[in-house]
């Protein structure tokens, strides 16, 4: 319901809507920028992603290569990466989560 029982401001609420949509985006390009990591084995494997999930790095200790055992080094690397991919997911529910539940919720593309 609207003050007054009126018809709401049509200025005001695109108004809000584009200053939602900045915020958004800025926040976006911040999660694009922000680099977190994941590790696997104790630390021997390190993946970097951004915070939009982009694999940035991947740090390989030479202890975990055995050439006898490549599977052991592919496990740990998709684990890595997918550690590193939680946390991106938390940091974009941090960023992004506040802004998606002022939209309404449920944003295109956005895990939430």
């Amino acid at each position: 319901m609207f003050p007054g029982g009126g018809q709401p401001d049509m200025q005001q609420l695109l108004q809000q809507a584009q200053r939602m949509q900045q915020d958004l985006a800025r926040a976006q390009e911040e999660l694009a920028d922000t680099e977190v990591k994941g590790q696997a084995g104790g630390g021997l494997v390190e993946a970097t992603v951004t915070g939009s999930g982009e694999l940035r790095a991947l740090a390989i200790d030479p202890k975990a290569v055995d050439p006898e055992d490549t599977e052991t080094l592919a496990d740990l690397v998709v684990a890595a990466v997918q550690a590193a991919n939680a946390n991106a997911q938390q940091l974009q529910q941090e960023k992004l989560g506040p802004l998606a539940q002022g939209m309404g919720g449920g944003i295109p593309g956005l895990p939430f």
